[in-house]
């Protein structure tokens, strides 16, 4: 089956790529195993220089990647210009940290010697979405590279321009053969893949039912999976918050990348005696949003990647509203161009409250006051990232550990950041992301014990 990414803004078919075939596939992943024994068996210091290059290249050719990003999958330039400077930045931290995270850790014991070593496990399989399609593979690759591990890409179809070009960016900075390669496979052969001896682990960032699939096959091999899945992520504002900067924050959060994103602000949950003033605050920053065409300087929000996911938030959208919400702005649909989407009155039960939502749709939810605000918040199924307002700092501190999330963002954006962990509870998945204690999810921690 061959894979065809289309322009969500034209419509206009961009390439054919052909499925790899089963003799290509098992060449590919004897690759991977070769490649781990050469690439492990380097010095951190060598991995490391390999490292420089790419920070190095894709600051280079970051114009080249971002036009190839927008026309994939319809983030505006600015955006995608920004993401392939993420992935550099990625690099930049993990260069100046990676000697500390993966040093020995001597141990205290009765024994002569004891100490903790940390070592790769070998080919890593990561399966990746679309909605960020450089970062979602970089932020993987970076750390799980540099601690010697080799991976496969299995990415999003609708992006496989993309993802050719991240195995390009690897071999250009000469990598070994096969430390990096790209899989153009259709998703049924992920399991294939993953049931290969030669595949030690997989991560995965995508849907709920994608994440309970793939962990359930690598369960079935007793291989480590790690799960980055879907949110629905609460923004609490309480009567104390400076509301101009949270209704804008809230405004960005939830519309940058065309509302694509799993860690953003999707319910707005606000305490009743402010709940007038902020909704008509965020009101107008979502009307100010200048939709158009991406590649434009003057376009602040570009089209959602495909025909299928701007039907589904229209769905939503229609459903809730039947359900008893109010739509406050926005709602049409022209292709994949949907017009940025705000309702009130949502409350649980509702579609737009209870599933996740992918697209440029923010709902408004009264609280009674912070402990209803924190219920609610929590009366979800997800529980990847959050959002609290109040000016006071020892509430936040209380109530942010109340909030059943991966991580709570005070007066701040959410996003993803390589300083700090990044990941969820409930469905929105297990396992953790960046920082330190992301890079050690794929390595064999080791106790060394010396009488």
């Amino acid at each position: 089956m061959n894979v065809t990414s289309v322009n969500p803004y034209t419509q206009k078919k961009i390439k054919t790529y052909p499925a790899l075939s089963a003799q290509s596939l098992d060449r590919k992943i004897k690759q991977a195993d070769r490649a781990f024994t050469d690439w492990s068996a380097l010095s951190l210091e060598e991995r490391l220089a390999y490292f420089r290059k790419v920070a190095a290249y894709l600051r280079s050719e970051k114009q080249r990647y971002a036009e190839l990003m927008t026309a994939e999958m319809g983030k505006t330039l600015k955006e995608s210009a920004a993401e392939i400077e993420k992935c550099a930045v990625g690099c930049d931290y993990y260069l100046a940290h990676a000697p500390k995270f993966l040093a020995d850790r001597a141990i205290e014991t009765e024994a002569k010697k004891s100490f903790i070593s940390y070592q790769p496990l070998g080919v890593v399989l990561a399966v990746m979405p679309w909605n960020f399609p450089f970062w979602q593979v970089f932020r993987f690759a970076i750390p799980s590279l540099l601690a010697g591990n080799v991976g496969l890409l299995k990415h999003a179809a609708n992006v496989s321009g993309c993802s050719l070009a991240i195995e390009e960016i690897f071999r250009a900075c000469d990598f070994p053969t096969g430390a990096f390669q790209s899989l153009l496979i259709e998703s049924k052969t992920v399991e294939t893949v993953l049931k290969d001896p030669r595949v030690k682990a997989v991560t995965l960032t995508g849907s709920e039912r994608a994440g309970a699939s793939v962990a359930g096959i690598a369960g079935s091999q007793i291989k480590k999976s790690v799960l980055e899945l879907g949110g629905s992520d609460a923004l609490i504002v309480l009567a104390d918050a400076d509301l101009e900067k949270a209704a804008e924050v809230a405004a960005q959060s939830r519309m940058q990348n065309a509302g694509q994103s799993c860690i953003a602000a999707k319910r707005f949950i606000v305490e009743k005696s402010v709940k007038k003033e902020f909704t008509e605050r965020v009101l107008h920053h979502i009307q100010a949003i200048q939709q158009g065409d991406p590649t434009l300087e003057t376009t602040t929000m570009g089209p959602v990647a495909r025909i299928d996911l701007a039907e589904t938030i229209e769905r939503q959208c229609a459903e809730t509203v039947r359900q008893g919400a109010r739509i406050l702005s926005g709602g049409n649909r022209a292709g994949c161009n949907v017009q940025p989407i705000l309702l009130d009155k949502v409350k649980p039960g509702m579609t737009a409250f209870d599933e996740e939502t992918f697209g440029p749709l923010a709902v408004v939810i009264e609280a009674k006051d912070e402990q209803d605000a924190v219920k609610l918040a929590n009366q979800s199924n997800y529980g990847l990232g959050s959002a609290l307002w109040t000016q006071d700092l020892d509430r936040a501190d209380r109530l942010a550990r109340q909030i059943q999330a991966g991580s709570v963002f005070v007066n701040s954006l959410m996003r993803s950041d390589a300083r700090v962990p990044f990941g969820g509870v409930k469905l929105s998945g297990f396992g953790r992301e960046l920082s330190e204690v992301g890079m050690k999810e794929f390595l064999n921690i080791k106790t060394v014990w010396i009488e």
